[in-house]
């Protein structure tokens, strides 16, 4: 058996260990008709991405659960993939191309998606790379990419079938649009943040003024007024009753539009009539539909003002919003201005605040394809952790809205759409091969659809297109549905719950069995971690100081069930000194162990052997480990899991069992059960931690030829619960502990040994304690110790009260009782004056009602900890009288 070096140093072991992994295919997972699956499929990150803490929280829970079920001898697979990113990915590959002068448009379509997949092949791995030093156990020879030529074939196969179905349809809606990026976005790709704005109050004159000369709207954006095709008021607003029907006449472009009726305008806001621009509005699209009104589109796809505009044409929306605001002045149009707090979208990618714009685009038609996925989560095919979640998936799916497909980008999927260019024809075709001639006329001048599709459309076939559908597989059949899906709350609509849809309409099956919805990173002080606020913590910098098992240790460990993550980096000290006390504690056991007897069999040897009550204590304490671990890891309790398996090595196995039975530990009985329990302790924390618990495995020699990635997942051995070994151990460390109180309270050095007495209530009692004596003299450092009953209190004898069992230390001979009783006396007055102080200050009404409330508190806990402290220093007293 090897000895372990003096100090764990990660980078020594972590690249040498996940090297070996990979060239021993551990990691990978085909059909066994002998085991039972258990699928992940990672959230692909973009391909584009670099390592962030929220990859890192996520996939080292996935790894857990990954090579936890592995140990338990399930056919584990955690597939791995990337995601194309369409927007993301284009823009990175214009700002490089931009460097050398050039413009995706300069360059066409072509030869631009070349140079995509050139900085893919080129860059697109480094995000893989990274995953593998967090010790990720991907099956990495089926690493997919959302732009593979199958995965592509499973995409254009998904929408033929649903056009064919009916639920796919082009329509001329209003939809959020990037115009930096000058493509549509879904609401969830549009999150709204708040601004301070203004309110701007516009004066729309009458057509033909009598009492009333104009009608005054309050809006947000005075640009769009240039495309405003009636004003509305409530018809239950007695206010504008005799205006309704009348005609105006629209400011600066003196086109004449219509006073409308409509119940659905708020008589609150504004002055409670309001302009409608139905071409830049979702709601005033609805009204202009409902009064089959006019849409006027101002601007062109970059946010400039177009021919509608009249003379604005050509400026930017923002500064046509300006020049609009002084002319309305000029012209005594603008009544006033008042401050106005409002939200907008922004384009999540680059930001730039997002326009409601009218054009035509792809649109997939949800309500059909949500009501099996709704169905399959109310009868508890799928299960969110934590279950709060269920609510807010039920009523999104409840209220969903048709997804806006296409994309006017040129990275991506392209919509498997073609057009008949002949004039008198115009058909469309949807095929996943390009027809060579129109299916209606027969003309060869086909072309394709120009849009692409929008990157989840790719991504929500994930948990099935990466088993190889839309062939019939052995894979699909075996790792499909799959077994828990991991991601963040954020992406619910995004992604999870059209993933539930896709797989209920093409597989008929639900996807996942459990999602677990983790919380977000944030730093210390609770702010969202990113680049802008300079608050990012990056996990290769933590992995290169720390390592990545304190890394991942301590990220777990603060990571309760559906909680937020604060972080700091001094965080991570903890992870590490947990790897340095396994590393050292099994060190100390290398050092002390004889390597003849590492095959024992415990089951065997214990039945055999009368085990002693501390090696009884221990298994009971590790089996009892094991089982709230697995209980916790069933439940998706990760922290719990962790903070279990930190308090039993960390408490009872390093801080009590090894102190107790040192003075043994070459003794067989002590060296079989040490031994087993670290052997099994190592693969119980191997999901968490796994590159240390391989290298002081391999060390171990138990199995020469193998890894701890293979080996099984410790049995649940009930037999070793011992209630009564837990009990009275709890009880001899408790006496050992406050034994060592009683010597520190009397100023008795470690150093000195000292006579001690433990009274009980009866002779049973007493003979329950013989076997706890010897360890307490050890480690109380006692001369002798005697068990008596009847406890009488003496002169010059301190006494503790544990559990019915009095701790008594003479003092006679061993402390200068004088001397210790004028240090008390001292003391006491002390404290007694500070107690005093103390009550006089709470017991000022000016304090506790000025000062606030937690200060108030803080001073009331202190008087409590001191008056318990006069309370202990008076029993000192009376045993040195």
């Amino acid at each position: 058996m090897e000895e372990l070096a003096k100090q764990y140093t990660p980078k020594e072991v972590e690249d040498k260990w996940y090297k070996y992994w990979e060239e021993q295919g551990l990691f990978k997972s085909s059909p066994s008709p002998d085991k039972e699956p258990f699928t992940i499929v990672i959230p692909p990150p973009n391909v584009t991405g670099i390592l962030h803490m929220g990859h890192a929280l996520n996939d080292t829970i996935q790894d857990i659960l990954i090579r936890y079920r592995r140990a338990q001898g399930f056919q584990a697979l955690m597939l791995p993939g990337t995601d194309h990113a369409g927007i993301a990915t284009q823009n990175v590959v214009e700002k490089s191309i931009a460097k050398e002068g050039l413009s995706r448009q300069e360059l066409g379509r072509d030869r631009f998606i070349e140079r995509v997949w050139l900085w893919r092949q080129e860059y697109g791995s480094t995000i893989i790379r990274q995953l593998k030093k967090l010790g990720v156990s991907c099956d990495w020879s089926r690493l997919r990419f959302t732009m593979d030529e199958e995965y592509s074939q499973a995409v254009k196969s998904v929408f033929v079938a649903l056009w064919d179905k009916g639920l796919i349809y082009q329509g001329n809606k209003v939809i959020n649009w990037c115009p930096r990026c000058q493509t549509a976005l879904s609401d969830e790709e549009a999150p709204h943040r708040d601004l301070q704005g203004n309110l701007y109050y516009l004066k729309y004159p009458l057509k033909d003024p009598g009492e009333v000369k104009y009608i005054v709207v309050a809006t947000t954006r005075p640009e769009t007024m240039l495309g405003d095709t009636a004003v509305a008021v409530n018809p239950k607003d007695n206010r504008y009753n005799k205006l309704i029907g009348k005609t105006i006449i629209l400011p600066l472009l003196n086109r004449p539009i219509k006073v409308i009726a409509d119940a659905n305008v708020d008589m609150k806001f504004g002055t409670g009539a309001v302009k409608i621009t139905p071409a830049h509005d979702p709601n005033d699209y609805l009204t202009g539909k409902k009064h089959k009104l006019e849409f006027i589109n101002v601007m062109h796809p970059d946010g400039s003002m177009n021919e509608a505009a009249g003379d604005y044409k050509g400026m930017d929306r923002f500064e046509a919003r300006e020049v609009i605001l002084e002319d309305l002045k000029e012209k005594g149009l603008l009544e006033k201005v008042e401050p106005h707090a409002l939200s907008a979208g922004h384009c999540y990618r680059c930001h730039t605040i997002i326009e409601p714009y009218l054009c035509p685009q792809w649109f997939v038609k949800m309500a059909p394809l949500a009501k099996p996925a709704i169905d399959a989560v109310k009868k508890g095919k799928i299960k969110f952790h934590p279950e709060r979640w269920t609510k807010v998936y039920l009523n999104w799916m409840e209220n969903i809205q048709d997804w806006c497909i296409s994309r006017q980008i040129w990275w991506g999927h392209r919509i498997p759409v073609y057009h008949c260019q002949n004039k008198s024809c115009l058909n469309i075709m949807v095929s996943t091969v390009k027809p060579e001639k129109c299916s209606k006329c027969g003309s060869g001048d086909v072309v394709q659809d120009e849009d692409v599709l929008d990157t989840w459309f790719s991504s929500w076939l994930w948990p099935f297109a990466t088993l190889g559908w839309p062939k019939d597989n052995d894979d699909l059949k075996y790792f499909y549905p799959t077994s828990v899906l991991v991601t963040a709350p954020e992406i619910i609509f995004f992604w999870v719950a059209r993933m539930i849809m896709a797989g209920m309409e093409f597989m008929h099956a639900i996807p996942f069995k459990d999602v677990y919805l983790h919380g977000t990173v944030r730093d210390i002080d609770g702010k969202k971690m990113s680049k802008s606020l300079g608050n990012i913590i990056d996990p290769l910098e933590v992995i290169d100081e720390f390592g990545t098992d304190a890394l991942r240790f301590s990220l777990i460990s603060i990571t309760a069930q559906g909680q937020d993550v604060f972080l700091s980096k001094e965080r991570f000290e903890q992870g590490r000194n947990f790897a340095n006390k396994i590393w050292n504690a099994s060190r100390f056991i290398f050092l002390n162990r004889d390597p003849a007897i590492l095959m024992v069999d415990l089951c065997a040897f214990a039945k055999e052997k009368n085990l002693n009550i501390v090696n009884r204590w221990i298994l009971s304490r590790f089996y009892n480990c094991l089982e709230k671990v697995q209980d916790s890891l069933d439940n998706f309790q990760f922290n719990e899991a962790a903070n279990t398996l930190y308090s039993f090595f960390w408490h009872e196995f390093c801080d009590w069992y090894l102190e107790l039975v040192k003075p043994q530990i070459h003794d067989q009985q002590t060296q079989i059960i040490i031994g087993k329990v670290l052997e099994k302790y190592l693969c119980i924390m191997h999901p968490f931690m796994p590159f240390i618990t391989e290298e002081i495995w391999q060390k171990l020699q138990v199995h020469p030829a193998g890894s701890i990635v293979s080996q099984n997942w410790p049995h649940m051995q009930k037999q070793f619960l011992d209630k009564e070994a837990d009990s009275q151990m709890q009880l001899c460390c408790e006496l050992i502990a406050a034994l060592r109180n009683m010597r520190q309270e009397m100023d008795i050095p470690l150093t000195e040994f000292i006579s001690a007495k433990v009274f009980v209530k009866d002779k049973k009692a007493a003979l329950g304690m013989e076997p706890l004596l010897v360890y307490i003299k050890n480690l109380a450092k006692l001369k002798d110790l005697s068990v008596e009953c009847d406890y009488r209190p003496k002169k010059g004898e301190y006494a503790t009260v544990l559990r019915q069992v009095h701790l008594v230390i003479p003092l006679s001979g061993v402390v200068d009782i004088q001397k210790q009783l004028c240090k008390c006396e001292n003391r006491i007055a002390k404290l007694e004056t500070e107690i005093g102080n103390k009550q006089k200050t709470l017991g000022n009404r000016n304090f506790t009602a000025r000062a606030p409330k937690e200060i108030v508190e803080e001073e009331k806990e202190k008087l409590k900890q001191m008056t318990e402290q006069l309370k202990k220093l008076e029993v000192i007293k009376n045993a040195l009288r």
